[in-house]
């Protein structure tokens, strides 16, 4: 994708791009290593709103059950461990606040909820892409993250836990979205 220097043309309603979109985290594991992993089922929708960024706003909601880091053992210690997905199927995340920074750059701050407690973060969002693509869509992307202490949404197993995975996850976000309007 190329970046449009008229951000006027972003406005819209969009909806996630979901086969060219990563939702993914990174966490360190016995303070050695780095565990990487993915969640592969989600959907989301924007209004971006270019001429007043702060009316703008966005949605996201995560199965947990699609959680993925390449290791089945893990995956399911995660999705029943640490998840609870039974009790907590989904992760969601509603913005209460736009901020643009620059050009390019973006503050989203909103409401996430993992593992059924609420608490707000702001997540740091760069333009990367604006563009039709060859079917006649309008495009844009993001990318972004935030690091969270796990903790504070209830997301432990055990004391052990606590000692074998870092409470520090990096949330990681690479959008692709479609204009719908």
């Amino acid at each position: 994708m190329t970046t449009t220097t008229e951000l006027s043309e972003l406005t819209g309603d969009y909806v996630l791009d979901t086969a060219h979109t990563r939702i993914g985290f990174v966490a360190r594991h016995a303070m050695a290593t780095k565990v990487r992993g993915q969640f592969d089922e989600f959907e989301g929708s924007a209004y971006l709103d270019s001429d007043d960024p702060s009316k703008s706003s966005a949605q996201l909601t995560i199965q947990a059950k699609s959680i993925q880091t390449r290791n089945q053992r893990r995956d399911e210690h995660l999705r029943s461990k640490f998840l609870d997905m039974d009790d907590h199927p989904a992760i969601t995340f509603a913005s209460t606040k736009v901020k643009q920074v620059d050009g390019t750059n973006f503050k989203v701050t909103g409401d996430l909820t993992i593992h059924g407690v609420t608490k707000p973060v702001t997540v740091d969002f760069e333009l990367t892409g604006a563009e039709n693509d060859p079917w006649g869509n309008f495009r844009v992307g993001f990318e972004g993250s935030v690091t969270i202490n796990r903790r504070d949404w209830g997301v432990n197993w055990n004391a052990a836990t606590g000692v074998l995975v870092s409470e520090k996850v990096t949330l990681e976000f690479d959008v692709a979205a479609i204009r719908q309007s």
